[in-house]
Formats: C-alpha cells, sequence, structure tokens
C-alpha cells in the first residue's frame, strides 16, 4: 500500500486531474485495474465498428464514467455526447425527451417545437443510461430508430435521418426482463452484441490506490499516508462498498470534511458506514489482491429485480418505505414501482384497504 500512496503522493503536487471531483476516474483508459482497462479497450474497439456498447455492472461502478471517456477517445469526440437517464424521467414524457415534437404536437407543447435527445446527438454519441427501465412502448420505437436509422418526432410528417453511436447502460439482467417479457428480445440483440462488464468494487485489485487519489482530490497537498489513520485503513479496504465507487468518495469527502486533527480517525467515518462494515461476513482473496481482502455482502448491491419473493423481503424489512427500498434494491423510486407493477404487488395502502395485508 505504501508504494501505491507515495506515488498518489507526489502526483497530487503535479497532476492537475487529480483536482477534479471525479479525479480518480478522469483517465479510465489507464485505469489502474485491469479488468477497467479491458473494458474500455473492448468496447472502443466495438464502438469504432458501429457496434452498439451494452455496458453492465451494479449501481456505482462508473458506467456512466465510461460512456464518456469511450465518447471522448472515439472518432465522433467532436461532436456531442448525449445522455439520458431512462430511469429518471416519468414514461409520459420519456417518448418526447427521446425523440421530440414538432410545434402543435400535444397541449403544453413548445410554440417551436423541441428537439428530441436521438436528434441532439447526430454526428455524436446517445448515452441511454439504465435502458433497462425505458417503457415496453418506446423499446418499440427505439428498436426503429436503431434499425432504419431515422426518426419521427411527435406530430411530424416527416422522417428525419440521423448516425449516432450508440452506447446503452444497465445495473439489471437484461436476459432476465426479456425472460419476464418487460424488454423487447428483438431490441436486446441489437444493443447486447457489444457487451461489457464492469467490476464491483469488491472485486477490484486497487482500492488502496482509489482511496489515496480521493483523499489527495479533497485535501491537495497532502500525503494520503499520513492523513488515513492505522486502524482506519483495514475499514477502508475490507469494506463491500456496496455503493461501489459512488459510495467510496461520498465516504472519503465526508470524513476529510469533518476531521479536526491531522489525520482521518475511525470517529470520523459516517455511522451508516461504520454500522455497515460491522455486519460484513469475509470471503477469502481472489486474484492479485494485494493489500485488499474482498468482503461479501449480506445482501447482493442489486438483488434479483424478476423475483417476486426477493422484492416482497426487501419492502418488508424496509417497513415499506420506498425510498429505503429502492436504496436497497440499487434502483430510483420511480423503477422500484414499475418493479411493483410488473411483478403483480399492490402498494401497501391498497392492501390495506383490501385487508390484505399480513404484516411479518
Amino acid at each position: 500500500m505504501s508504494s501505491v500512496c507515495e506515488h498518489t503522493a507526489r502526483a497530487s503536487t503535479s497532476s492537475p486531474a487529480l483536482s477534479s471531483p471525479a479525479a480518480c476516474d478522469s483517465d479510465i483508459a489507464n485505469d489502474s485495474d485491469p479488468q477497467v482497462r479491458q473494458a474500455f479497450r473492448r468496447a472502443l474497439r466495438l464502438m469504432e465498428r458501429g457496434i452498439a456498447v451494452l455496458i453492465q455492472g451494479e449501481t456505482g461502478t462508473g458506467k456512466e464514467v465510461l460512456a464518456r471517456a469511450l465518447h471522448e477517445h472515439s472518432q465522433r469526440h467532436a461532436a456531442q455526447l448525449v445522455a439520458l437517464n431512462c430511469a429518471s424521467i416519468p414514461e409520459t414524457l420519456i417518448e418526447s425527451e427521446l425523440f421530440g415534437y414538432s410545434r402543435g404536437a400535444f397541449s403544453g407543447a413548445l410554440p417551436g417545437g423541441k428537439k428530441g435527445k436521438v436528434a441532439q446527438a447526430d454526428g455524436g454519441t446517445l448515452f441511454l443510461d439504465e435502458i433497462g427501465d425505458m417503457p415496453f412502448e418506446q423499446q418499440t420505437r427505439l428498436l426503429r430508430v436503431i434499425a432504419e436509422r431515422e426518426i419521427t418526432p411527435l406530430g411530424a410528417e416527416r422522417s428525419v435521418p440521423v448516425n449516432f453511436a450508440l452506447i446503452c447502460a444497465t445495473h439489471q439482467s437484461l436476459t432476465h426482463l426479456v425472460e419476464n417479457g418487460s424488454f423487447r428480445e428483438d431490441l436486446f440483440y441489437r444493443i447486447a452484441t457489444g457487451v461489457v462488464q464492469l467490476p464491483p468494487l469488491r472485486e477490484r485489485t486497487d482500492r488502496a490506490e482509489l482511496v489515496c487519489n480521493m483523499v489527495a482530490t479533497e485535501l491537495p497537498g497532502c500525503d494520503p499516508r499520513q492523513v488515513i489513520a492505522a486502524d482506519v485503513w483495514p475499514l477502508l479496504l475490507s469494506h463491500s462498498w456496496p455503493g461501489n465507487l459512488r459510495q467510496m468518495r461520498a465516504v472519503i469527502r465526508y470524513a476529510c470534511a469533518v476531521k479536526e486533527g491531522a489525520r482521518v480517525q475511525r470517529c470520523d467515518l459516517p455511522a451508516d458506514f461504520l454500522a455497515q462494515a460491522g455486519s460484513q461476513v469475509p470471503q477469502p482473496a481472489r486474484g492479485n489482491t494485494q493489500n485488499v481482502t474482498p468482503i461479501r455482502q449480506s445482501r447482493p448491491a442489486a438483488a434479483p429485480l424478476g423475483e417476486r419473493d426477493d422484492v416482497l423481503g426487501v419492502l418488508t424489512e424496509c417497513r415499506w418505505n420506498m425510498t429505503a427500498a429502492a436504496r436497497v434494491l440499487g434502483i430510483c423510486r420511480p423503477s422500484l414501482y414499475r418493479v411493483l407493477r410488473r411483478l403483480d404487488i399492490a402498494p401497501l395502502k391498497n392492501q390495506l384497504a383490501l385487508g390484505s395485508y399480513a404484516p411479518s
């Protein structure tokens, strides 16, 4: 660990990249983890051949960071990268967001119409994050756009040709969604020809270097070896990090902000992190895990959404608090509600009204 931190300490005073909030992700092409470097190289080769790229990985593993790096290193880097999170937009708006609309297409439409995300990406790259949450009807329209390379905005009479590279990302198993009928099989085969997988943080071999990079970003000019107390290092390196890079960055930022002395002590770590760390069960190390001990989570970061009993179990554990349940499942609230509809799980208030709710 010392050699890694020595390198980071020197870099923190000379590398401008480390001054940005996402410094540890700034050059994914030269990432310190071999799995991430391989995913980048493979995805870039696919992209340059005109093959759609599907990035799979748990929440917080850096799927959007990889997508942006691919665009920046591609032949389309001079054009625009247009991103759309399919899970964050209501079903009623996603069609107009994706495909745009013409003047007077519907009540409340802008007078001059609106250019959709697909048209904005013409000549560049379209990044569809959380593609598994796209409504079924819009999957049909997207399939047609990919196949015909043209779009018809809402209310328009003529189609418009488009030319873009497509990158999709998901933390879900699209194969499972296809099997249960919530994702089109033909669209799956269109976007899943170029699949790359990002490893969860618990399987990465460079966690010590990531911690050092993040500390150097928060405290420029410091020596990360001296900032982290000796009894804190084992906690950071052996944690399972269910929220992956996003969670690690949040913990480091918090600890560096609240520390009162020269070092980050155990008491400076967030309470929920300490509680989570105290409930984990160690697993044998995998591969070249120098200074890193992978941990098995008590619950997978992204529970299998197609299994009704599992989702009901999470809801029960969280006392039907939708925000908490969505966090455990690794999805957003709108996605959770879609899962409940797909699995025919009635909201708690409906169950109470019908007298069908039986608390465990």
